[in-house]
């Protein structure tokens, strides 16, 4: 799996545009938990980037960049949680999921609708 790192604010509205020509996953990922670390592992180990065609995911290490996880947060107007996927499309969050319920399987079904 080949993360792009979102380490700054700024990188958001390029997300936007991005999501209005292909899907794009923001994974919010806490390096102080092991449930964050569990998901994480299980994600990687499970993607399938055939499955998934021109999605493009971004991981966000929110104890290093507490403030762009926030921007999320009122950018997309996503409750913040951790661990947490968000799918955009056409600059708008249309799916997000925490903790266990962040799944290869459910990104998967939400990017094929």
């Amino acid at each position: 799996m080949n993360w792009n790192r979102l380490t700054d604010v700024a990188q958001l509205e390029e997300i936007k545009e991005e999501s209005r020509q292909y899907p794009v996953l923001l994974f919010k990922h806490s390096t102080r938990c092991s449930i964050s670390a569990t998901t994480l592992r299980r994600l990687e180990r499970d993607w399938n980037e055939q499955e998934v065609g021109n999605l493009k995911p971004y991981y966000l290490d929110l104890i290093a960049y507490r403030p762009i996880s926030n921007k999320i947060a009122e950018e997309f107007d996503v409750w913040h949680e951790s661990p947490q996927a968000i799918l955009i499309r056409n600059g708008e969050s249309v799916f997000d999921a925490s903790h266990y319920d962040v799944t290869f399987d459910a990104i998967k079904e939400q990017v094929a609708s």
